[in-house]
């Protein structure tokens, strides 16, 4: 059993002002998801066949999604899964896919469908022609570079799209202290309702659109001021919400923190944004997320310290929820961390949670 911390849970609860619901995460190294209440109780639970890729989420019928890992995939990449599975509310499955090169995010689409993010080995030719990175530091296997892929619920391959093929890599080249061992490290994959893809990748500072019909890029944005980041999705009003690590240097560290971001993508100018304060109280260089949610506050997911934490448009916060839960056995890359990947708040009348667990004050 994983090592619970008694400093840890819910630290602070403006019932006035924090969004009522069920949160969900997934401790990083760990075969759990976990629902939490607004007091930071285990509401339910689902155990699964092994650590997760990264994460899961509810879908509109109360059940699981999630990518498990495998280690039939590349070696010694981060955030590996392959195995994606469909849990019922009873942690029965109803549904699974594998694909080893499966990494990072997957979703499920409005039409069923579910998308994912893929490693590809690049050819020695491709490999030659990918800009940027650290120079000699190829994977051992040469370089890796993503895919985007689409499939219905048999498992047939319905759309596609490739870095490598679709794009110019020129226009993106790989930032100068990164490892050449991916182009160029998608971690965030986010179906627009459309049939656009918002895809972002941290290791060359970009996150683009890409035209469903046409499999180009039809909007970007690419500054390294934010260093890095995660979780780039389109909200409601057609703006770009994401995760600013402020990773400048890939290091430890960064001198201002981490940002949660708003931008409006016809002009890329900032329309909201929320920083700690001072600002290095709200730092994690790496995963991390964040959740519009329906009363207009922010849930953000301060990846690397297991915290979860809801703030309102004027940055106040109002509910802060720190992971008790330690993974405490050997793992290639969270041992003694509470780390998690991302979080997700839902309503206790949403579709998914509805009727499964009490309704909130």
């Amino acid at each position: 059993m994983p090592t619970m911390d008694p400093r840890t849970g819910v630290l602070h609860y403006d019932p006035e002002y924090a969004t009522p619901g069920y949160t969900i995460f997934t401790p990083l190294g760990l075969p759990n998801t976990y629902l939490i209440n607004m007091q930071g109780e285990i509401v339910h639970s689902w155990d699964l066949p092994n650590d997760v890729g990264n994460y899961a989420y509810l879908l509109e019928n109360g059940n699981l999604l999630a990518a498990i890992r495998t280690e039939e995939g590349p070696a010694r990449l981060p955030a590996a899964g392959g195995h994606l599975i469909e849990y019922d509310w009873d942690g029965n499955i109803v549904w699974e896919h594998v694909d080893h090169a499966q990494h990072h995010d997957f979703r499920r689409r409005d039409n069923g469908n579910t998308v994912y993010i893929g490693w590809e080995l690049l050819d020695k030719k491709t490999e030659e022609s990918v800009p940027g990175g650290m120079p000699g530091t190829e994977h051992e296997d040469g370089i890796y570079a993503d895919f985007i892929r689409e499939i219905d619920k048999d498992g047939n391959t319905v759309w596609e799209w490739h870095a490598a093929t679709d794009m110019d890599m020129n226009q993106f080249p790989l930032s100068p202290v990164v490892k050449r061992e991916e182009y160029a490290h998608a971690n965030t994959i986010f179906p627009c309702p459309n049939g656009d893809m918002i895809i972002n990748w941290r290791y060359n500072n970009t996150m683009a659109r890409i035209d469903r019909e046409s499999k180009k890029i039809s909007w970007f944005l690419n500054d390294t001021g934010y260093g890095q980041h995660h979780d780039v999705q389109e909200l409601e009003n057609g703006n770009i919400l994401f995760f600013a690590n402020g990773a400048n240097t890939f290091m430890f560290g960064p001198e201002n923190g981490s940002r949660v971001v708003e931008i409006d993508p016809k002009t890329n100018e900032e329309v909201w944004s929320y920083q700690g304060t001072p600002p290095r109280s709200f730092m994690s260089w790496f995963i991390s997320g964040c959740q519009r949610l329906a009363s207009g506050n922010t849930l953000i997911c301060e990846g690397l310290w297991g915290r979860l934490f809801e703030v309102t448009p004027d940055g106040k916060i109002v509910w802060d929820y720190t992971s008790p839960i330690i993974m405490d056995k050997p793992h290639p890359a969270y041992t003694h961390n509470n780390c998690i990947f991302r979080g997700n708040r839902y309503a206790a009348n949403s579709k998914e949670i509805a009727g499964r667990l009490p309704a909130l004050d």
